[in-house]
Parts: C-alpha cells; sequence; structure tokens
C-alpha cells in the first residue's frame, strides 16, 4: 500500500531521531539491560493519581506486590486504603490545588522520596505530565498529554505527519454541525472530544440522526453524568465513520521507542452505540495485517510523542489499510491487564511503574498457543438486577479464566441510551477459536443475569421517547433511587456485603477534645466494620464540597453518618442529613428536621411542653434586655439554646440570684453568640435512656444509665459541664456513673422509659438517640433534651448499655445498620418530609 513507505520513513526518521537525540537514554539502556535483580522495586516510592473505581483494585494489589511505596494522590480516602501508603487529599481535576498539595506532601515529609508518578485513570494524564515536568520525573510531554486527550488534535497531528487521518469537525453549536454534516457527508459519529469508554459515541446516517444525537449528547455529555466531562466543555466532534474490523492494540513506549505487546480482535458493537462487547486475543487476521497494525500503531505513538508511558491504542484495518481512532497514554481497562498476561506472559503494570521509575523494561512479550475470549454482560435493558446466578459454579470450569461482576443484585444498570454499564465480564480460553466460542456459550448458558424494571415510584418506563435520543431521557444522574430500592431488597444474611460510607469530621490530634472525639468515632466505627467485613469508605465533610462530590460518584450503598460539622459550625449539622436525601443514599439516624430542631433547644422546649412531656419550669431569652419570668425558683441554670457536647455549661452556669442571672445571659448571648435557655436546676440524680430503632416493632429502651453527684466537693453543681466531659479535672472523676443504676423503683424505671419514648416519637427519631431526664429528691422525672446524633464511640454511654443487652461494639453498630434498612423498607422515602410524627 501507498501509506507503507510513509510509515516506514515516519518510523525510520523518529528512531534515527532518537539515537541521535537521545544518546544518554540509549547508553543508559543497552548498559542496564537485564543488569537489576528481581527485587529492583524494593525500597521505591511512586506516586498514584486518582485510585479511581474499586474495578483498578487489581492495579493497587500488583502494586503493592512488586513491594512499592504508594502515594496516592486522591479526592479522599477510599477502598485503596489497605494499599496506600500515604495519601495527598486534593481534587486532581483542580491541577493548580494538586500541585500545591504535592508540594507541600514533599515540604513536610522530607524522609519520603517519590522516584516518579503513573495515573491509570484518563481524566489525570495531563496533570501527571504537569507533575512529571516539575519534579523532572520520566513521563511524557503536557503537549503530548493533550494530543492523546483530545481526538481532534490527535487526527491533526496524524494529519500534519502524512498518516492517514479521520476527517473531522469541532462542534460547539447547532451551526458547526450543519456544516460539518455538509462537509463530511455520511455516515458519521458524533463524539466529545475528550472522553473516555465509549460514552456518548453515536452513528448518524443522515442529518435527522444527527441532529436528533446532537441534542442527546448535548443534554447528557456532563459532569454531572462523568467527572471527564468537565475537560470536554461542550466541545463535540463529528467525524466521517470508517468502516472496518476494529482493534486495539497493548503497547509502551520507553526511551522513545514504541513496543507493541498484545493485540485484541473487538468483536462487533450495537450501532447506533459503540460500547464494547468483547473481543478475541490473539486477533483472527492474518500475519501481514498484524504486522501492518504494529507498524502503524509504532509510527502513530512516535507521531504524539509517546516517549514513557503505557499506551492503549484502537485501531481499524480498513480495506485501504489502518485507521488510528484514538490513543490513550495508559493501561486499557477492563480486563486488558489480565489477557495480556494470560497470553502473552507480559506485566503492563510492572511495566508502567518500571518506565516511570527510570528502570529499564526487559520483559518481552512471549507467544502462545492459548486463546481468550472476552465478554461485557451487557443486559437488553436498563432497570434493577434481580438476579445473577451460576458465576461462583463457573469458578470450577478449566476453561474459565477470569470474570468480574461490579454490579449486585439490587444495583441499577444502565444501559444505552440511559448509560453506558455493564454488570461485569467475563473471560474463557481455548485450543482454538471455535473451542473458546463454544465455552464462552456453555458459559453464558450456565450463569444468569435478570434486570426487572424499577419500582413504581422510580422514572424508568415512565417516560415516552418520541425518538432513540429523545431530549426527555434521564442521565445517570436521575437513578440514584437505586441505592434506596438497593436497600428495600437487601435480606439481613446480605447485609455485610453493603459498602458503607462513613461520614464524619477529621482533626488532627492539636485540636481541641471535642474535634478528636469526632476523629476518634469515626476510626473505631470503620476499624469495628472493616473487621466484620463490611467495605467502609471515609468522607471527611470538614471538605463538605469535596466530599460530596466524591459520596455522589462513589458506589456507596449507606451511609453512616457520624457528621456534627459543617463549615466548622454544629449548626449546620442537620444539612448533611439533607445532603444524603438530595443524593439519595440511604443513611442512619434522624432526618434533618429531626437534627436541625433538636438543636433549638427552645424549640423543643416549647413542643414538649405542647404535648404534656414533664420538663424543668423554664424561660429563655434572644436579647440580654428581655424579661424573665419571676416565678422560676433559683437556684435557675442558664444554657446555651443551640450548642452540643456541653459548650458554654460551666459551673458558673448555674445562678442563685438576678445578678447572677443578668451576668449568665449576658455571657451566652453576647459571649458565646446563642440564645439563652434558662430552666429551673433539679438537684438530683441524672438518667440516660438510650433508644434503639423507629418503628413500634423495633423500638427498644436499653439499660438505663445513672450519674450519682453526691461526692462532688462543696460549690461545684452537680451538673455534667464541658469540663466533665472533656477536661483533665480530677473533680469530676468523682461522680459515679452506673450501668444498670442501682436500687431504683421499678415504676419510676418504667416512668422515665415511658417518657423517653414518647420524647423520641414526638421529635421524630431514627434508629437509635439519647434522652437525658434529671429526678429530683420526690423522684419526679424531668426531661432535659434529647440528642438525636450522640457520640456512640466504644466506652461511650449507648454503646455501654447496648452492651448489657449482649450486644458488643461491632453487633451495636451492625444493630444500627439493621435497623436503618429495615426502616427504608417499611417507609416511603422522604417520609420525614411528609410526616414528621408531631
Amino acid at each position: 500500500m501507498k501509506y507503507c513507505k510513509k510509515i516506514k520513513n515516519i518510523f525510520l526518521q523518529n528512531c534515527i531521531a532518537f539515537f541521535l537525540c537521545s544518546r544518554y537514554d540509549k547508553i543508559i539502556y543497552f548498559l542496564s539491560f537485564r543488569i537489576y535483580s528481581m527485587n529492583h522495586f524494593q525500597g521505591k516510592t511512586i506516586l498514584i493519581l486518582n485510585s479511581g473505581s474499586l474495578k483498578k483494585r487489581f492495579i493497587f494489589q500488583r502494586l503493592k506486590k512488586l513491594g512499592l511505596t504508594l502515594v496516592c494522590l486522591n479526592l479522599e480516602k477510599n477502598w485503596a486504603a489497605p494499599y496506600v501508603d500515604h495519601w495527598i487529599l486534593t481534587d486532581t481535576y483542580n491541577h493548580t490545588d494538586s500541585l500545591e498539595e504535592l508540594r507541600s506532601f514533599i515540604s513536610d515529609h522530607p524522609k519520603i522520596t517519590i522516584e516518579g508518578a503513573i495515573t491509570f485513570w484518563e481524566n489525570d494524564i495531563p496533570l501527571l505530565a504537569k507533575i512529571c515536568n516539575e519534579y523532572k520525573w520520566i513521563g511524557n510531554t503536557f503537549e503530548t498529554a493533550i494530543l492523546t486527550r483530545d481526538k481532534y488534535k490527535m487526527q491533526e497531528a496524524f494529519l500534519k505527519a502524512g498518516l492517514p487521518a479521520i476527517p473531522g469537525k469541532l462542534i460547539r453549536k447547532k451551526e458547526d454541525l450543519e456544516m460539518a454534516m455538509e462537509e463530511i457527508g455520511f455516515p458519521g459519529i458524533l463524539k466529545p472530544v475528550s472522553g473516555s469508554d465509549s460514552q456518548f459515541v453515536v452513528y448518524v446516517n443522515n442529518k435527522e440522526e444527527a441532529e436528533e444525537a446532537y441534542r442527546y449528547i448535548l443534554k447528557n455529555c456532563t459532569s454531572d453524568y462523568d467527572s471527564i466531562y468537565k475537560l470536554n466543555r461542550g466541545v463535540f466532534l463529528y467525524q466521517k465513520f470508517i468502516d472496518g474490523h476494529e482493534f486495539s492494540l497493548e503497547c509502551f513506549s520507553q526511551h522513545g521507542i514504541p513496543h507493541v505487546v498484545g493485540i485484541h480482535e473487538k468483536t462487533a458493537m450495537h450501532l447506533p452505540f459503540f460500547m464494547e462487547t468483547g473481543d478475541y486475543i490473539p486477533p483472527r487476521i492474518e500475519k501481514e495485517e498484524e504486522d501492518a497494525l504494529i507498524k502503524f500503531t509504532e509510527s502513530a505513538l512516535i507521531v504524539l510523542g509517546i516517549r514513557n508511558s503505557l499506551a492503549h491504542v484502537e485501531v481499524k484495518l480498513t480495506d485501504k489499510g489502518p485507521h488510528i481512532i484514538e490513543i490513550a497514554s495508559r493501561l486499557g481497562g477492563d480486563y486488558t491487564f489480565k489477557n495480556i498476561l494470560e497470553v502473552h506472559d507480559f506485566d503492563l503494570i510492572e511495566a508502567g511503574s518500571e518506565i516511570a521509575l527510570g528502570i529499564n523494561v526487559t520483559q518481552k512479550p512471549k507467544e502462545s498457543k492459548k486463546m481468550i475470549m472476552g465478554k461485557f454482560l451487557i443486559p437488553n435493558q436498563s432497570g434493577v438486577i434481580n438476579k445473577i446466578s451460576g458465576f461462583e459454579e463457573m469458578k470450577k470450569k478449566s476453561y474459565v479464566v477470569d470474570f468480574s461482576l461490579s454490579k449486585e443484585v439490587g444495583d441499577a444498570v444502565l444501559v444505552p441510551p440511559e448509560g453506558f454499564e455493564s454488570v461485569g465480564w467475563v473471560l474463557v480460553e481455548g485450543d482454538s477459536y471455535a473451542e473458546v466460542e463454544k465455552n464462552m456459550e456453555e458459559m453464558l448458558h450456565e450463569t444468569s443475569i435478570e434486570v426487572s424494571p424499577f419500582r413504581s415510584y422510580s422514572s424508568i418506563g415512565k417516560t415516552v421517547r418520541k425518538d432513540r435520543f429523545s431530549p426527555a431521557l434521564l442521565a445517570r444522574s436521575n437513578f440514584r433511587r437505586n441505592k434506596i430500592e438497593k436497600i428495600q431488597k437487601i435480606s439481613r444474611k446480605d447485609q455485610r456485603k453493603l459498602h458503607i460510607g462513613i461520614v464524619s469530621n477529621e482533626y488532627s490530634e492539636l485540636d481541641n477534645p471535642v474535634e478528636q472525639e469526632l476523629t476518634s468515632v469515626a476510626k473505631m466505627v470503620m476499624s469495628s466494620l472493616s473487621e466484620r467485613g463490611y467495605r467502609v469508605s471515609f468522607f471527611d465533610f470538614n471538605h463538605v464540597l469535596r466530599a460530596s462530590e466524591s459520596l455522589r460518584e462513589s458506589d456507596v450503598d449507606i451511609i453512616f453518618n457520624l457528621c456534627e460539622r459543617i463549615n466548622d459550625s454544629s449548626l449546620l449539622e442537620p444539612h448533611a442529613a439533607a445532603l444524603f436525601d438530595i443524593l439519595q443514599i440511604p443513611y442512619t439516624g434522624s432526618n434533618p428536621f429531626t437534627l436541625s430542631l433538636c438543636i433549638d433547644k427552645i424549640r423543643v422546649k416549647k413542643l414538649l411542653s405542647y404535648h404534656g412531656i414533664p420538663t424543668p419550669q423554664w424561660d429563655y431569652a434572644y436579647t440580654i434586655t428581655e424579661r424573665i419570668r419571676d416565678d422560676l425558683d433559683y437556684p435557675l441554670i442558664v444554657k446555651p439554646s443551640n450548642t452540643d457536647n456541653s459548650i458554654g455549661i460551666t459551673n458558673d452556669s448555674v445562678v442563685s440570684n438576678k445578678e447572677e442571672l443578668k451576668t449568665q445571659i449576658s455571657y451566652v448571648i453576647e459571649k458565646l453568640g446563642s440564645p439563652a435557655l434558662i430552666e429551673e436546676y433539679i438537684e438530683g440524680d441524672e438518667y440516660d435512656v438510650s433508644i434503639m430503632g423507629s418503628e413500634e416493632g423495633d423500638l427498644e429502651v436499653l439499660p438505663l444509665s445513672r450519674s450519682v453527684f453526691k461526692n462532688l466537693p462543696k460549690g461545684y453543681w452537680h451538673i455534667y459541664p464541658f469540663d466533665a466531659k472533656f477536661s483533665s479535672d480530677p473533680t469530676y472523676k468523682n461522680i459515679i456513673v452506673q450501668r444498670p443504676p442501682k436500687n431504683i423503683p421499678p415504676k419510676l424505671a418504667s416512668l422515665m422509659s415511658e417518657i423517653a419514648l414518647d420524647t423520641y416519637s414526638i421529635l421524630d427519631c431514627h434508629d437509635y438517640g439519647r434522652v437525658e431526664i434529671r429526678v429530683d429528691k420526690e423522684n419526679n422525672p424531668y426531661i432535659l433534651e434529647l440528642n438525636p446524633n450522640p457520640s456512640i464511640n466504644k466506652g461511650n454511654c449507648l454503646p455501654s448499655v447496648a452492651e448489657l443487652v449482649g450486644l458488643d461494639y461491632g453487633d451495636f453498630l451492625e444493630k444500627i445498620i439493621s435497623l436503618t434498612i429495615n426502616r427504608y423498607q417499611h417507609r416511603p422515602p422522604y417520609s420525614h418530609l411528609q410526616t414528621n410524627g408531631v
């Protein structure tokens, strides 16, 4: 073919240029060829940009087996925690912040020497180039990174170099599409200029289809669907459709020399979309065709300047020769690594790490008689998975290489046009293509995946599409409710299969005791649930925007809500639960209405008084000039009306006369910035009534906890001030805590339990909570307050009394999760917005 000479000339020219311009690289390459031990990764530290999704777990497992120390630059700590040695938390889409956070990490950790960087995530290839340039680490240039991300610029580079290029036009508005259709003609392809995974790549055969497809991708191809489209900026590409058989070539380049390791032959896609269905390795083509693909790919890698990285190349073999569809300067996704390792005995992860660290790749791909067929498990329609069976049994089959299921029963799966998801993939092997196809047929026959429509309050099935790309199409963000549906279907025996998101606040050891307690409880819950087999991820709501974005994109099934601060304010605590409702992710504990109400102790007092719940006589003040009731009996206690953890309560909070009252009200309002709640001081023991449950059938009052103050020295009021909970003042160690209480009348215990239950129900508390009660000398109980989000650290009141009924700490946490599941199974979503229980 005519262009073969061009390819050969380009290849030879670039190779000559390499040997002339890169003498140092050449010398190093040959001097160190194979002159290193098998443990050449030991003691080396590598920076990983972005952990990616859970599907990338195998990469981190392999990197650790190689002996590398891993530093991960990522939005948040997640499933990769068992493999990552050090985290740098930042949004990798913000390159300025990412570079600054990396600089800070390197400055703050002088003993950690990072020797190179790599990413396996398409989104972060440009950032990787910037980082490698700043630290003189080995990698591709930023220009190359952009060429491999921008499909239009890539084809322009091929055209400029004399390689066959696919004609295309950039589309920024409808008028651009009109001009592109006229100039390029049909059939054509519309695609994001910077996308991934064949998402929103659409085949069109006429003007009407092109306009429909443009409306479709314009509406749905946004960062709400996938964060990668932050880079797309509303720019699309209209290209000529190139007919031919499609292949992907797995490659690496080192010192500017390209190497093709293996070739996949892709199976037919279901137009008008280009979602991959599977492939064969090795390909079913002649040696001449294979050689043409390899030479063309090597030339294309040189043209784009891919000098030091892995590369995943998609090529079409037409009757006029190969045409590059696109090139990614990273490892291919899904089962690419597995196939290349099985068929060619070549470890792409090891090779990529060697390149990044400046170690010469000495592996050579081997020829194999083994043949592997891969297939993606793609349902015929979008919906909720109600059955997955047969896969575990297939592990026993000798021809099954591997399989991966990224979805579970109860998950939503969105296939074109709603989304571009699969349930997973399977790999089978054989000694011939006929045998491998027969084995795949048997594999699919022995397994089963069933998908049913969403429930009545879901959106699938409720829209009538006027055409195949109707503007009314629902994007993935509208299917968040599948998480609720998954919880509604899950059984108790499958509870530990859930992915739990721990939402809390993380502080350093230098912060105050309250903040240290918030950090401690989150770590304790994470550790305990992990020990029981749950997959857990942590989301720090001290960085709420970053955490909420990460949470929105996560596959968390249920949130364990421990959040007590947003923007460093406890007043915003309820907004966390409101956010979970918006994201449609189930969560433990009370709803935002209850959390908000209980912060306002004045309104709680009004509500309890209305319902006849006994509370100490009281009044309140929003300003220091307000008149306080004259019929209140001293002593009185003055509290901030909207703080928690006894913040603002000291021994001086109890006052004995009007002068002290005025002083304390002024302190609360002017110094603390809170309205003041004034109550009659009840001299007597204090009881904590811990309650679990939400429904009439699962509510349970746990054993009581009693605090006795008789041993406090003279001058100390019998209360729990802040210092009693969070200081080292030895005085308050004289408070006697009895769990369960000793020698109290059964009728008193029953009465306290009953009024606590009424309080819990009136305020619509969910899953767990703690009611504080004071009992006077005549054994009259008075409700002080309800804490709907009490601390549940090991040793705190609630877990401790739960232990008295046989629930160790892990059992206690699991009971909270099961109560949450039960609540979602018996109440419609957002039931707290329909009735608040009052």
